[in-house]
This record gives C-alpha cells, structure tokens and sequence, in this order.
C-alpha cells in the first residue's frame, strides 16, 4: 500500500500552536462511521454521544520534561538530549542532536554540572544509550532542568508545562503526551461518571515512534519502535464486565487504542498484561478491542492517520479531514478532536 494513499493538504496556519484557556472547548468532529455521517460539535458536547454503561479508557502516563540542552564536557559543543525511556536504573534511550557530534564515551554536562550523560551505546536515526550521573533524585534534577518535549511543527513556547499533560496523569515515563486527552477536564469526567459512563485507566509511555516518520513509499515496510504498556487485573476486569453487559468500550487516544489492540490480539479478551508492543494498524486490518474513539487530526501519511483509517475507512476519514480543513479546524497536539463511532 503505497504512503501517498494517506496524504493531504494541510494549510500551514491549521496547526495549533497554543492550547485554548478552556481544554474542553475546543470543537469536536463528530463520525458515525456506519452512515458515514459527519457532525460539528464542541468537545463538553461529548456527554450527548456516550451512553450510561460505556466505558471510556484513558492513558494516565506523565510527560517527563524530557528536552535538556547540554554541552560537551570536552570542547563546550551544545548538544540537545531528549529522553526516551529507562533501560535500567540510570541508564536511558535518548535521541540527541546533532548525532554526528555524540560518539561512545561523550560525556555531555547539563546547568551548572547538576546532570551528566555519558554515551554507552550508539544507535541509528541520532538513537543513543547514556548513563546519567547525578546527586539526589533523578527526577528532582530532571524537573529542574528540562523543558516539556513539544513536537517540532509547534513553535511557540509552553508558559505552562501542566497544560502539555492530562489532567489525569500520573505514571511518568512519556515522551509525548497523549493528546487526546488534553481536552478532559475533571469537571467533565466527573459530568459523565454521574451519568453512569464508566472511567478505566491504562498506561502506554508514549517513545520513539512518535517522533519517526514514515520514511519508506510502501506502508507494510515500515517499523513501528516498541513503547511499554501495563494493564491492571482492575481494568480488564472493568473492560471484560463493561462488554459483556452491552457497553461500549471508547478509547481516548491512539495509545489507548494500541495497549486495547495489543492485549486482545495476544489473549483475546482483557487480560492483566504488561511489556513492550510495536503493533502498526492499518486498513485491511480491523480493530476488535474497542467500539469507539476520541482523537486528534494528525499529519498527513503519519501512522497514526492509517490507525484511524483501520477503525473507519481510509475515504471517509480522508473526507473528513478534508471537511476538517475546510471549517478550519485545529490540527494536531492542541488542535481539536474527534469522535468516531
């Protein structure tokens, strides 16, 4: 399947460069996939579509403020480090750049010398393994020093780092946020649990593939990076009693999506499971964990635009997107959202 089958022109000005003062305030497309009918609603609008008994599922991972910006320790060289995920103890994946100045045993020194990185491994694509040294607590030293890792087509600064997580994150270890969530605020969750909607949490540590595009022209060559994913006994549990009573199980998320994907493919059913799922959805392949989804809009021939294509089809949600831009729309981490059932 060839990658431009996922293209789409995206004017420049569409992609939301600040997060709106009111997290659910932003609008909300609205896809009835089974009549291929679109609406246009605001996002607190969602109460009116999720039914008493369903199930809405939400990634509580943290965004560590993973961006530091160092300098090598032997001639000053500025380098950018940004986290990944932990290997073991101190040990951590990091992209860094430039690469080409990051060999094996680089030390890079972090303010006034709080943090330091030394390169034990060297990966592809500007992937590196660093050690870091450090007195006190990690993330102590972390939050001190690093900035919220936006992705590169935002452009302004964050004022407020808290505005770039969940209101419901917990779990640090992410990357990225999971931005379908940004728009829930606790007054709205606390809004649908009163009407009988059910709340279930789940963690996916957003990683690398993120922050990889697709760069080969047939989508079936492309290597997803594995992310790390848990799901508690309490949750399958919930998931498993939610559809076995007729409720529908409402992702939020890609991530969310993927954790629900990956256990029902490996067990088939919601199972307790945790560990590392590289899983890539795309048409043909259909979604058998969930019955609905809250999402972004996302960038043209992005992995996560072909997931979203698995759960509806490729030329109504490519329809959509063109309706999106048309109404002008927001695109991407703070953009608006969209739901598809």
């Amino acid at each position: 399947m060839d990658i431009k089958q996922y293209d789409f022109e995206l004017p420049e000005e569409l992609i939301a460069q600040v997060p709106l003062k009111d997290r659910s305030s932003s609008r909300l497309m609205v896809l009835n996939r089974q009549e291929e009918k679109i609406e246009h609603q605001h996002f607190a609008d969602i109460k009116s579509y999720i039914q008493p008994g369903d199930c809405l599922v939400l990634n509580d991972t943290r965004v560590l403020p993973a961006r530091l910006y160092g300098a090598k320790e032997e001639t000053g060289g500025k380098v950018e480090v940004l986290l990944l995920h932990q290997q073991e103890g101190d040990e951590w994946e990091v992209l860094v750049k430039p690469a080409k100045k990051v060999k094996l045993g680089t030390r890079i020194v972090f303010g006034d010398g709080q943090l330091i990185a030394e390169c034990t491994e060297v990966q592809e694509h500007g992937g590196r393994k660093v050690r870091f040294l450090y007195e006190g607590i990690f993330l102590e030293v972390l939050e001190s020093l690093g900035e919220m890792p936006l992705p590169p087509y935002i452009k302004e600064q964050l004022s407020d780092k808290e505005r770039y997580q969940t209101v419901y994150a917990k779990e640090e270890g992410s990357a990225a946020a999971p931005t379908a969530g940004l728009h829930f605020t606790h007054e709205l969750l606390e809004e649908l649990e009163a009407s009988g909607v059910e709340i279930a949490y789940l963690t996916l540590h957003v990683g690398l593939g993120t922050f990889r595009p697709v760069s080969v022209d047939q989508i079936e060559e492309h290597d997803m990076h594995a992310e790390f994913y848990r799901l508690s006994k309490e949750t399958a549990d919930q998931l498993n009693r939610v559809r076995a009573n007729g409720g529908r199980i409402i992702s939020v998320g890609t991530t969310s999506t993927r954790t629900l994907e990956t256990i029902i493919r490996d067990h088939g059913t919601f199972k307790e499971a945790s560990g590392w799922t590289d899983i890539f959805i795309y048409p043909p392949q259909k979604l058998q964990a969930i019955d609905g989804l809250i999402t972004n809009f996302h960038l043209p021939k992005s992995t996560l635009i072909m997931l979203v294509s698995a759960f509806a089809s490729r030329e109504f949600i490519l329809d959509a997107y063109r309706e999106a831009v048309q109404e002008r729309y927001r695109f991407f981490s703070f953009g608006d959202a969209m739901l598809i059932l």
